[in-house]
């Protein structure tokens, strides 16, 4: 397995720090508003990582956190007149629901900011006492850049590049600091914001810190995966591995994975923007297995333009694999009722000549689906092989076909899909009173032969949304 790393740009094969096991961190969202679906790519991409791994047979812990103490949470607190915890707790909650509806599994932890204080504080004390952070006069903590040699190693920057870049913030208040590059791990309280005590004030963290302490505490010292999107490498994972690195002593993750944007007329999309859109508003016009769909389309390391058009494709693309998996579990039921009904279970697992050669094919499929996710988790090109095999199920898969190959084909495609995230059954939709009568009516109709009717009805359900298919087995009906 080859994965790109930032740290190095180049893949690298895989080996993890302890056999069979990834230990994996995941940068989460700040919650103070609703998430929006640039927010929602890591999650749906790394989620399907860490699906793919446990595929292959890993036990992977994966630990995601919730930044619930930030300025933008504080501000809407003031503007809502709660405290603090009602703005973090209520987005969470909602972040969740989101990530639900987009299939993205909870992670073995979601560590809260808040609950991880004394971590902090242990960190920032041992940084201070090795001489890699300082307090200034007002109780400001800050971490003493230069004294980590290899800082700028993920970024790629130069501490005299930065200085220049910098040099304007001798003006901005922050005094205290020794160096315009050095970054904050405490802050003093500003009236009305929440607090903890401290050794130098009573303040609250920095960003940084919390994703350090919270590696360390559910992961260890050294974890193998770190993950986010790519506006993370500089600063906040820069300052990362400087913290993790000066106060334990050891490389912090060998392998450091970011997303590409999700952009809006090639534009990184963003709330100070305001070009974004949530989660939900999407959910109101599409199935949210869609914006999933969407976002595996593309290689993750790739900017992605979100628009109609696309969208509209990843629903096509989508309902050819439902439509599929929706003929081969048909096909499925009906044999088995007559294996049953024939009492000739034993001749059933007897592929014909046709499905010896498909199930080859159908192999040579899966195999070229693991290698798309083995170079650096190429959900495109997984994607590209699916629909092979959906190809494959739609010309192989018959009527008069074996129980053994169907059952096999259609375990495939829904397995590939579980990678993915992708659901291969169709959500269960319930029919209001007035679209089931119109049904009954149609099939009235067409039992008394009045199928100019029958059309009519049909006509008219498609203006509802519904759309009707006659099949062997009875009316099928699906929302257009």
């Amino acid at each position: 397995m080859k994965i790109y790393n930032t740290l190095s740009r180049r893949k690298e094969e895989f080996i993890p720090l302890e056999p069979g096991k990834v230990k994996m961190y995941v940068c989460g969202p700040t919650v103070y508003n609703l998430i929006h679906i640039g927010n929602a790519r890591p999650m749906v991409i790394f989620d399907t990582v860490r699906r793919y791994f446990e595929y292959k047979g890993y036990e992977v812990n994966f630990v995601s956190n919730f930044t619930d103490v930030d300025d933008k949470i504080i501000k809407k607190a003031v503007e809502e007149g709660v405290e603090s915890e009602v703005i973090s707790q209520r987005y969470i909650a909602e972040c969740k629901k989101d990530m639900e509806a987009l299939n993205v599994r909870p992670a073995t932890k979601h560590p809260l900011a808040t609950e991880e204080i004394p971590g902090m504080l242990q960190m920032i004390q041992t940084l201070i006492e090795k001489g890699h952070a300082y307090a200034a006069k007002d109780g400001t903590v800050y971490f003493r850049v230069k004294s980590f040699k290899e800082y700028g190693k993920l970024s790629h920057k130069n501490l005299d590049e930065l200085q220049s870049g910098f040099r304007e913030l001798k003006v901005t208040g922050e005094e205290g600091k020794e160096d315009p590059n050095d970054f904050v791990l405490w802050k003093p309280k500003k009236e009305g914001e929440p607090y903890w005590e401290s050794l130098w004030c009573q303040g609250r963290p920095g960003w940084h810190i919390e994703c350090s302490v919270m590696a360390k505490r559910y992961l260890g010292d050294q974890i193998d995966i770190h993950a986010g999107g790519e506006d993370l490498i500089f600063p906040h994972h820069e300052n990362e591995i400087a913290q993790s690195e000066a106060a334990n002593d050891k490389p912090f993750a060998t392998y450091w994975m970011h997303n590409g944007f999700l952009t809006i007329d090639s534009q990184k999309m963003s709330k100070s923007l305001n070009n974004f859109f949530t989660v939900r508003e999407i959910a109101d016009k599409y199935d949210l297995q869609v914006l999933r769909f969407f976002m595996l389309s593309a290689h993750y390391r790739s900017p992605l333009n979100f628009g109609a058009d696309l969208m509209e494709a990843s629903k096509n693309g989508l309902e050819r694999i439902l439509t599929a998996m929706d003929r081969l579990r048909g096909l499925e039921e009906k044999k088995r009722a007559e294996v049953k009904a024939s009492a000739k279970e034993e001749t059933s697992a007897l592929l014909n000549q046709e499905e010896v050669l498909a199930a080859e094919t159908l192999k040579e499929l899966v195999g070229k689906f693991e290698a798309a996710m083995e170079d650096d988790f190429n959900t495109a090109d997984a994607v590209s092989a699916l629909f092979e095999m959906v190809k494959l199920a739609n010309v192989s898969a018959k009527e008069d076909g074996t129980l053994t190959f169907i059952h096999e084909i259609r375990e495939a495609i829904d397995r590939l899909c579980q990678i993915l995230g992708i659901l291969t059954a169709r959500k269960a939709e319930v029919l209001d009173e007035e679209v089931e009568a119109l049904i009954a009516q149609r099939q009235a109709a067409r039992k008394n032969k009045d199928f100019a009717q029958a059309d009519a009805i049909r006509a008219q359900l498609l203006t509802m949304g519904i759309v009707l298919e006659d099949t062997r087995e009875g009316v099928k009906w699906k929302r257009a």
